[in-house]
């Protein structure tokens, strides 16, 4: 398995594996939460306006991509982040990929680069049905802040960790 950047050469790729690792969840929505989740997926602007501002981490195997996490930098809020607060979105493993360490090294890679650019808080949000994400996450050291108003009909936390508090490790450098 080779880490690196991902860029706009990677984006069918990206919305393939967008697809494949999440309708893992349609069981657990309900047909109109999970057409709305499948039409951001579904969606090459989704993945394009990620990749232009974002550092884009990925996980290949045979040259498939079989592993994704968007660094979203400081200074670009939304409703649920901060504008001092650096961001992690759509962490993402192949279903045939997982228990591998993928998302879980994808995230730590992640913190490194934010570290290296002197970000001080990483944010991100998941649910209750993403149970795997949430022990990655935890184990690693992020925090809930917050429960959030449910989000596709089911509950969702905004999770953050400070930066300075822990530390870089070298050996996932991209």
């Amino acid at each position: 398995m080779i880490f690196r950047k991902g860029n706009i050469d990677d984006l069918e790729q990206l919305k393939e594996l967008g697809l494949k690792s999440w309708v893992q969840f349609k069981d657990e929505l309900t047909n109109d939460n999970w057409n709305k989740l499948y039409k951001t997926l579904d969606d090459h602007q989704t993945y394009s306006e990620l990749l232009k501002k974002s550092e884009c981490l990925i996980c290949e195997n045979d040259k498939k991509i079989i592993g994704m996490a968007f660094l979203i930098p400081k200074g670009n809020p939304t409703e649920l982040y901060d504008e001092k607060w650096c961001y992690l979105r759509f962490v993402s493993v192949d279903p045939k990929y997982r228990g591998n360490g993928i998302g879980e090294k994808l995230t730590k890679m992640s913190i490194e680069i934010a570290q290296k650019n002197n970000e001080q808080i990483m944010a991100l949000h998941t649910s209750e049905i993403m149970g795997s994400a949430r022990r990655i996450y935890e184990k690693i050291g992020f925090k809930i802040l917050k429960e959030l108003e449910p989000r596709l009909g089911v509950k969702y936390w905004l999770y953050t960790i400070e930066l300075n508090k822990i530390k870089a490790n070298t050996q996932h450098r991209v």
